[in-house]
């Protein structure tokens, strides 16, 4: 992911935290898949293994996009309000509309990175 990117996520998360219309933290993120309220979620970059399974799994579960960002959590904190924030889920339609359309081949990345991990070692 570019440093533009980086930055466009970053500028469009604002906006989207302004509005009102994102989750902070696993649990509340966790909270508004189980509601039907996120439409995309977003891990930071160095999110542990662990975090990031399990987004990806309630994402799955619960029919919304994973984004893997290059963002850190203390970055993601910073413009969250929320220290060290790991995961943030978008709650507006529009808003995750365009989060995929700025990240893209990250999403493509995330999807198979859930696919590997969901298959037991079997190669082709």
């Amino acid at each position: 992911m570019s440093s533009e990117k980086k930055r466009k996520l970053i500028n469009l998360l604002t906006i989207c935290i302004k509005s009102g219309m994102a989750a902070k933290g696993f649990d509340a993120v966790c909270e508004a898949l189980k509601g039907g309220k996120a439409f995309c979620v977003m891990t930071a970059s160095d999110a542990s293994g662990k975090t990031v399974k399990e987004t990806a799994y309630m994402c799955k579960k619960y029919g919304a996009d994973l984004i893997e960002t290059e963002i850190t959590k203390e970055e993601l904190g910073k413009h969250t309000g929320k220290k060290n924030t790991a995961v943030v889920a978008v709650l507006g339609s529009g808003f995750a509309k365009s989060f995929r359309e700025i990240a893209g081949p990250a999403m493509e990345k995330a999807a198979k990175a859930e696919e590997a991990s969901g298959s037991s070692g079997s190669s082709e």
